[in-house]
């Protein structure tokens, strides 16, 4: 008899910013992805939004005060029974007292006895969240494996704009969905570098147009969430991504396939695994007009090209560091898996992602299907579903080949 899935047990902190009215929606995301969420609260939070609020939109009554139902030993038993304790928005003054492992209120003491993943998503002017004193508090609590995300650049409190806004719940869920994935796996990329490439170069052709493709970057950031959530430090290498940045990744924005190449060159030194998932062009306009082409009357020139670096051939030959894992992604129309196998052996890295692109598939959608080639002569078959599920697999690929 299959055994029902447990329903995860997870703990929404709020704790008294403006930006606590943001993490109603934040619950109810939670909630219809089938979590069981306990709202705790602190007073100051409920001076934003009330505790029936709360109580209505989880179905559970509010944890406020460390003197309710003292039989019941919350301060300790909540934190020892989540599965996932997030808060959002968490103040500069969270921020301070959780990095000091305060607990003079019932979210502080559930955040001390939590065993499980900790998301805190900070929300605050601008000059409390770049006070040398709050990025040493944020520094502090990263460095126990607290994922703090990075906040949002944007309309705060009145008239200011910086940085410092709650990211969106929808970024924020996400995030939370990607590290109960991460938890169920074990922090198995812990101390691991990764570099991840995503999204799609371009090639001028002139000031105003260039070569390109479809990419969205979704794989890429896809793989570079899952790689946060299972206790990797991240550098994901963006070209023309117009996606939210991944909290806790370090994010190189680049364009053309020669700037990529370099900065992936400069982040594969330190790292233990590569993968690159961005559709790089493989080939440029030979010559560049620095002003725009006009269109005129007579058939325009022949657009003559040249080739692009290959980076992942160029990565596979040359690993940065002994052991590195270098994984690849072929992206074909039409004899999907004997074009992968080719350009396989002709790159020399460990795994080749191999899907079929076009219209209906692969760029720009949330979901894909691949087959994962690897230079032992594997082969694994991921089914359509969404991008973070082969996202998963091909770092339990990579974390084999890395232990």
């Amino acid at each position: 008899m299959t055994r029902p899935t447990r329903v995860a047990r997870v703990v929404l902190g709020v704790s008294g910013g403006i930006a606590a009215y943001k993490a109603c929606e934040l619950l109810r995301q939670l909630t219809e992805s089938g979590h069981d969420v306990q709202v705790v609260a602190t007073p100051a939070a409920l001076r934003f939004v009330g505790a029936a609020t709360w109580a209505a939109l989880s179905g559970h009554p509010v944890g406020t005060d460390l003197w309710d139902d003292v039989h019941e030993v919350p301060h300790v038993r909540i934190g020892q029974d989540a599965d996932l304790v997030v808060v959002a928005p968490a103040t500069a003054d969270l921020l301070a007292r959780a990095a000091h492992g305060l607990a003079d209120d019932l979210l502080t003491a559930t955040l001390l006895t939590a065993r499980c993943p900790v998301v805190l998503a900070p929300a605050m002017h601008t000059e409390m969240w770049e006070h040398p004193a709050t990025r040493a508090n944020v520094a502090t609590l990263r460095s126990r494996g607290v994922h703090v995300i990075e906040p949002a650049v944007g309309r705060l409190t009145g008239a200011d704009s910086g940085a410092g806004r709650l990211p969106e719940p929808e970024q924020i869920a996400a995030l939370c969905r990607q590290v109960l994935g991460g938890a169920a796996r074990g922090r198995d990329l812990g101390g691991r570098r990764v570099v991840v490439s995503a999204g799609g170069t371009r090639e001028p052709l002139d000031p105003v147009r260039f070569l390109g493709n479809r990419s969205s970057g979704r794989q890429g950031y896809a793989l570079a969430a899952t790689a946060l959530a299972r206790g990797a430090e991240v550098t994901l290498v963006a070209a023309n991504v117009a996606l939210p940045d991944p909290p806790g990744a370090e994010v190189v924005r680049v364009t053309t396939a020669e700037e990529m190449r370099r900065a992936v060159l400069v982040a594969a030194a330190a790292a233990d695994a590569v993968v690159m998932a961005a559709a790089v062009a493989d080939f440029r306009p030979a010559a560049t007009s620095p002003t725009k082409i006009k269109k005129t009357e007579a058939d325009p020139e022949p657009i003559v090209l040249a080739r692009t670096p290959d980076i992942l051939a160029e990565l596979s030959a040359a690993r940065a560091r002994p052991g590195q894992v270098v994984v690849g992604f072929a992206a074909e129309t039409d004899d999907v898996l004997a074009h992968g196998a080719a350009k396989l052996a002709r790159k020399g890295c460990d795994l080749l992602v191999v899907n079929r692109v076009g219209a209906d598939a692969g760029f720009e959608s949330t979901d894909n299907e691949a087959v994962v080639l690897g230079a032992d002569g594997s082969r694994t078959d991921v089914a359509l579903g969404p991008k973070e599920a082969l996202a998963d697999v091909v770092w339990d690929l990579v974390v084999k080949r890395l232990s």
